[in-house]
């Protein structure tokens, strides 16, 4: 599979506008990236600027804390859906977490995945809070939710996606779950690596940097 379709071109960032996400969905349209990831208020102008491509439409849900209530992470993903998300990426509550209130952390997941039926459920771990006995936690209790895939970061927490963290998902449920790496995924050796290593998704704010590179890396070796 092309690197370009492993990539989720992503802006999150709270000054965005909206002429930012129409020119992020047609970078998105161009390099043939597999999705876009949004604030929920820009679903809806995101699956109108994507509605006659391929891309689909990732919104993030309980964004960047997680420590939203669980009817309130309900609601926003349900609106998601109704605004044209196809894909839903739901930080969970990374206190109860913590706390080892799992009952609820997995009640939280599951209830947002009913709420969104088949389309697709990513629950952020926000790796850098957690243990690596957190993340193995984190990592069943999403299994055991319903979830579709588990992700390392919101890239808004104090660091991104490390080669540990990634190998302790795919370790604990990458035969089971998809695995999404995100934050300070910034080029295409990075990219690779954590492909190698088992994931299915990356999430960045750099796709056209690292697509470019990596098209210019197989240019130079073709021969």
């Amino acid at each position: 599979m092309e690197l370009s379709h492993y990539i989720d071109h992503t802006l999150l960032k709270a000054s965005a506008i909206p002429n930012e996400i129409v020119k992020l969905c047609n970078e998105a349209k161009k390099h043939n990236f597999y999705a876009v990831c949004v604030n929920s208020c820009y679903v809806s102008l995101a699956a109108n600027e994507l509605k006659n491509s391929d891309v689909k439409v990732a919104s993030v849900v309980g964004f960047p804390l997680g420590a939203n209530n669980l009817q309130a992470k309900v609601c926003e993903a349900e609106q998601c859906i109704i605004d044209g998300a196809d894909e839903i990426d739901m930080v969970l509550n990374i206190g109860f977490l913590k706390a080892e209130l799992h009952k609820q952390v997995q009640e939280e997941i599951a209830a947002v995945k009913k709420a969104i039926g088949s389309q697709t459920l990513k629950v952020i771990l926000e790796t850098c809070y957690l243990t690596d006995n957190e993340i193995q936690i984190a990592c069943q209790i999403a299994k055991q939710a319903g979830a579709d895939y588990v992700k390392t970061s919101t890239g808004f927490g104090t660091g991104g996606a490390t080669e540990n963290a990634v190998k302790i998902m795919v370790e604990e449920v990458g035969d089971s779950l998809k695995i999404k790496a995100s934050g300070g995924i910034k080029d295409a050796a990075t990219a690779k690596k954590y492909i190698e290593i088992g994931v299915n998704r990356i999430g960045t704010s750099s796709g056209i940097e690292i697509v470019t590179a990596a098209k210019n890396d197989k240019d130079e070796h073709t021969y």
